[in-house]
């Protein structure tokens, strides 16, 4: 079958549809890793996104279940170079065309990424919306123009939990505020022996100071920081209580609740192979990387915060360290899934400072 995918500016690609049917709009954006595309379509910081891989081979080692980054997929449409029709994989329980249909998810494929990918680099990520079978493409362009921008879309309440719960662990007690968490954010405080409760984003300082916690950790999730301002105040009352963590969308939240502004990407990181400096020590590390806001540098001036790590490829912020206090946030992937795991280490850090060791 026909599929279509029509960019607000009027560019128009036309391949072959697999997956689901029918029509979904969203912020088209590309991602550069060469694997990993099951974290990708089960990260929920994706929802409200149709996402482009890079790579052009993508569905090779079909789909396995142990590597979901959440229960359901979240993008709005997936476009490829070409999908893998008989993948080989001894762990797999399906094929990508299979997996797309029954998460109702659109995918795309026999289209040229490359040029697509090179479009949104140079004009920034647009509105799009994809569609399969016979389309009326002007219709279809005026549509995508006419769909919602990514902020203000309040995606974080439909993909984060609703109900507090608990993860076992005999260690430390970490309460993790749940923007869209990956599950490896939880896996990896698990494998610290941490017991990880995991708390929706609106809830507030009172509860989670209640449920004593040695720590916070605030998680990734998808759209605009200032989206969920419920979450900024409910973090301002906290910073100094308890040693505190933010990761992706959660750095940018910390760093809105500290006083810093944030703004929106040209196109964003997406991939795992973004070279990322740790000014304290001078290593250099390769990341993974999911993201389209920032936090503004310019705006740090005179509050007591500064910038931890910065990305290698174009100078941004990609980590926070309050002067005085044990509170500090990476904008990028600490628990990797998928990419390069040389981060977790910031979790050790993070332990270092319930256990008072640091700052």
């Amino acid at each position: 079958m026909l599929a279509t995918l029509a960019l607000e500016d009027g560019t128009v690609f036309s391949g072959e549809s697999f997956g689901a049917t029918g029509e979904r709009w969203g912020e088209v954006v590309f991602n550069t890793g060469m694997t990993g595309y099951q974290e990708v379509l089960t990260d929920p910081s994706y929802c409200g996104q149709i996402v482009v891989m890079t790579y052009p081979l993508i569905g090779n080692y079909g789909i396995t279940k142990e590597d979901f980054e959440s229960k359901s997929a979240y993008v709005r449409g997936f476009v490829v170079r070409e999908e893998c029709k008989q993948p080989s994989n001894w762990r797999l329980s399906e094929t990508i065309d299979s997996f797309l249909k029954k998460e109702d998810v659109i995918g795309m494929s026999g289209i040229d990424t490359r040029a697509l990918t090179r479009r949104l680099r140079n004009f920034g990520a647009m509105r799009g919306v994809i569609s399969t079978g016979e389309v009326d493409v002007r219709a279809l362009v005026e549509r995508a123009k006419n769909c919602p921008q990514l902020s203000g879309q309040e995606l974080v309440p439909v993909v984060a939990t609703r109900e507090i719960y608990t993860c076992p662990g005999a260690g430390y007690r970490v309460v993790l505020i749940d923007f869209g968490a990956k599950l490896n954010i939880i896996r990896c405080l698990q494998e610290r022996e941490c017991e990880v409760v995991v708390a929706p984003p609106d809830t507030t300082s009172e509860i989670i100071m209640a449920l004593n916690p040695d720590g916070i950790v605030l998680s990734n999730g998808p759209g605009d920081p200032t989206d969920v301002p419920y979450a900024i105040n409910t973090l301002r009352e906290l910073v100094g209580k308890k040693p505190i963590l933010g990761i992706c969308l959660g750095h940018q939240v910390l760093g809105l609740a500290m006083g810093a502004r944030t703004y929106k990407m040209k196109f964003g990181h997406r991939g795992a192979n973004h070279p990322v400096k740790d000014l304290a020590t001078g290593r250099v590390y390769i990341s993974s990387h999911n993201h389209g806001f920032s936090v503004d540098e310019d705006s740090m001036k005179g509050l007591d915060i500064y910038v931890s790590h910065r990305n290698l490829n174009d100078g941004t912020v990609e980590g926070l360290k309050h002067k005085f206090l044990p509170v500090f946030s990476v904008q990028y992937h600490p628990e990797a899934s998928p990419g390069p795991m040389d981060s977790e280490y910031i979790f050790d850090q993070f332990l270092e400072m319930m256990a008072g060791e640091g700052n």
